[in-house]
């Protein structure tokens, strides 16, 4: 048996690969699985060479990112609500990130409100509990949400991606591809009056902007998308949980949210 010290090494290996959570309560020999998957029988003018493949196991088939981006596109547009949004994107299966999350993240706070935060995605906590900004960089959100006196039910709280990437990684190109049309509809049926994105990701994918965060924050635009009837005051704010590793920079986001108090007040 591997002594106490070589489980760990091995642990610290699982967890620097990004295989840090538990989604089972008992290991699963997944190639066990894919060994008993076969491929569909070959057609009966196959030769008897190709025929042979009906003992191979199946590989699954490519989508293209094109059809996976216009599914989105085709699911998002036709909710009519935010509850329907949910249940479609619920059901999305464009994304590979859904395989391997614990639960989907939709939203947290009030769909009414004037303020929408937009982060990037689920962290481990927020896996865990199915709401987004929850961990340590969420308590910090509150916080935040506090010091110009406001909270939860005064704020509408959402990411880009629903499903947490393994091991906190930054999400693909791709996977955000997959799930802007959800996020840029939700958006649009939550219309609130002053829109947040919550670090350099989803403060590049909103504004469509290049640049970083740092040049972002502190600046307003006006956020355009898809179903909306008229542009939506935008802010960028640093991430919380840069923050907490930085919390020399503190003092910039404090005056940003001075800003936003002001531009709600402001109407």
């Amino acid at each position: 048996m591997p002594s106490d010290d070589a489980l760990r090494h091995l642990l610290d290996w699982y967890a620097g690969a990004g295989a840090d959570e538990a989604i089972g309560d008992a290991p699963r020999d997944r190639y066990a699985d894919s060994a008993r998957v076969r491929a569909p029988a070959a057609p009966a003018t196959a030769t008897a060479a190709t025929a042979t493949t009906d003992r191979a196991p199946a590989v699954p088939a490519l989508v293209a990112r094109s059809a996976v981006e216009q599914s989105a596109r085709d699911l998002a547009g036709a909710a009519r609500t935010i509850e329907e949004l949910r249940e479609a994107f619920a059901a999305f299966d464009g994304c590979a990130l859904k395989q391997t999350a614990t639960n989907f993240v939709f939203a947290d706070g009030n769909p009414a409100a004037e303020l929408m935060f937009v982060g990037e995605a689920p962290g481990a906590e927020e896996d865990r509990q199915g709401k987004p900004f929850v961990g340590p960089a969420g308590r910090l959100l509150d916080r935040m949400l506090a010091a110009i006196g406001l909270d939860r039910n005064q704020a509408y709280i959402t990411n880009i991606l629903v499903w947490r990437p393994p091991g906190n990684r930054n999400p693909t190109d791709a996977e955000i591809a997959a799930c802007l049309p959800f996020i840029e509809r939700h958006i649009a049926l939550a219309a609130p009056s002053v829109l947040v994105p919550v670090g350099g990701t989803a403060a590049k994918t909103l504004l469509r902007r290049k640049e970083g965060v740092m040049k972002l924050r502190g600046r307003w635009f006006d956020y355009e998308g898809p179903g909306l009837a008229k542009p939506i005051p935008a802010c960028a704010i640093l991430h919380p949980a840069y923050l907490l590793r930085t919390p020399a920079h503190k003092r910039e986001t404090w005056r940003d949210l001075i800003a936003l108090k002001r531009r709600l007040a402001d109407g």
